[in-house]
Parts: structure tokens; C-alpha cells; sequence
């Protein structure tokens, strides 16, 4: 048996609302799937396919989130490592090495490495890439219709100017990170 090898990747990191979403893949050697790379290089419709693709064909899958409170709390870079550390947790397959997308490795159970634009070279990074991108856009669509207003549907939390314009008309509330500058200056 070959190793067991996890890709993690997370998304979300420049967004000024919502929480930041990691996944963790354990892809199939015997069942491939076609057309994995960056999930920011593809379509939502390609991102869509792919993601269902990879929840059906993959070894094992999870996905872990760090909410927004804990983003202000513990800095973005830290929440998004917890959010890996989740992803990791929740997997059911035990896992020989992680390959890590960036330069910071989460505090997990297995040694693995960490490769710097990992969503663009390995494939199991590309597919949490995907599925973690897809599942954070899902859930934002859901605060859209819970929080009109806002278009977070159309921006996803990244800081437009449309969104931040959006954001000074209709103020401030619980699904914005207030450690971010765009947010923190508009409650002085």
C-alpha cells in the first residue's frame, strides 16, 4: 500500500467578513479526477463540478472553519492554521504525510511539508483548494440571504470597493472581522 498522503489548503484569508474555511483531501490514486489546479484559476461552474467530483471520488474529505470572532481574537494567519487543524481533525483515514499549501504548517498529527503555491502544483492541495473555496462561497450565499444589503453573495467578503461602500451605508455587524482596517475604521 502506498502512502496515505492529505492535501490542506484554506480560503478566505483576505476577506473582511465571514470565516476562513481550510479542507483536507485524501484523493484516490485508483479513481483520478481531471482538471484539479488552483481553485482562484477556475470557473465557479468548473469549481462547482470539480468539488462534487472530488467529494465522491476522494479516499476522505473534511472540512474545518475558524469563525470570525476567533479570526479577531487570534489574528488571521493563526485562525486560518486552526481551521487546517480542523479540517485535519475531522478526517477518517489515517494520513502518513500533509502537504501544506504556504509557509506555516498547522499543529497536526503527521509530519508533511509545507510548498509554497501548493493549490497550482499538487494535486490533493488543489482539491482542498476547491472544495474549501466552494463550500466558503455556499456559505456565504447563505449570509446573503440572512444579511440583505450586502451582496455577499456577489463579493464573497472580499474587500470591493462596491462592498466597502455597501458596508459604510448599511454599518457594521457580527459577520465582519473588526481586526481588519477596512472594518475597524469605520467603528472610530
Amino acid at each position: 500500500m502506498s502512502n496515505i498522503i492529505v492535501g490542506l489548503d484554506e480560503v478566505g484569508r483576505g476577506c473582511i467578513a465571514g470565516p476562513v474555511v481550510a479542507a483536507a483531501v485524501v484523493l484516490d490514486p485508483r479513481r483520478p479526477i481531471v482538471g484539479l489546479m488552483d481553485s482562484k484559476k477556475l470557473s465557479e461552474k468548473k469549481r462547482n463540478q470539480l468539488s462534487a467530483a472530488i467529494m465522491e471520488s476522494a479516499l476522505d474529505w473534511s472540512i474545518g472553519r475558524a469563525e470570525v470572532v476567533e479570526i479577531d481574537q487570534i489574528n488571521i494567519l493563526q485562525a486560518s492554521l486552526l481551521a487546517m487543524k480542523r479540517a485535519f481533525d475531522g478526517l477518517l483515514v489515517d494520513v502518513d504525510f500533509a502537504q501544506v499549501d504556504g509557509t506555516f504548517y498547522p499543529d497536526i498529527d503527521a509530519p508533511g511539508e509545507c510548498i509554497k503555491g501548493g493549490d497550482a502544483l499538487i494535486e490533493e492541495i488543489s482539491a482542498a483548494s476547491i472544495i474549501a473555496k466552494v463550500y466558503r462561497d455556499q456559505h456565504m450565499s447563505i449570509l446573503d440571504t440572512l444579511y440583505p444589503g450586502y451582496e455577499l453573495a456577489k463579493h464573497k467578503g472580499y474587500p470591493t470597493p462596491a462592498h466597502k461602500k455597501l458596508l459604510a451605508e448599511q454599518g457594521v455587524i457580527n459577520i465582519y472581522r473588526r481586526s481588519y482596517a477596512p472594518v475597524k475604521a469605520l467603528l472610530k
